[in-house]
C-alpha cells in the first residue's frame, strides 16, 4: 500500500491497537495529530470497571504511528477516575 492513511483510518487503527495490545475496552479517542513522521494518537481505555461507572479507572495512552499506519510504540501517560474533571484548554484543530 502506497497511499497515506486518513485521520479516520488512523483513528480506527488506534482503537483496534488499544483493544488488542492492552486487552482492555477502549473508551474514547482523545486526540489524533499529524506529525512530521506520522501520527500521534491519545486514547483512553477502561483499566478497571466499577459500579457506579463514575468510579471506573481510565488509562490514557499515547500511540505513535508511521505514515502507513503501523504502530511504532505506545505508553501510558495518565490514570484517572471517570468522574475526575479535566481542565480543557483550547487546542489547534
Amino acid at each position: 500500500m502506497t497511499d497515506k492513511l486518513s485521520i479516520q483510518e488512523i483513528g480506527e487503527k488506534a482503537g483496534q491497537a488499544a483493544e488488542v495490545l492492552l486487552k482492555k475496552p477502549m473508551d474514547s479517542i482523545i486526540s489524533l495529530n499529524k506529525e512530521q513522521e506520522g501520527w500521534l494518537a491519545e486514547v483512553e481505555v477502561v483499566e478497571r470497571k466499577s459500579v457506579p461507572d463514575t468510579q471506573d479507572i481510565l488509562g490514557r495512552y499515547e500511540m505513535k504511528f508511521d505514515e502507513m499506519g503501523e504502530l511504532q510504540g505506545y505508553r501510558r501517560i495518565k490514570l484517572r477516575r471517570r468522574l475526575d474533571r479535566e481542565e480543557i484548554t483550547d487546542e489547534e484543530v
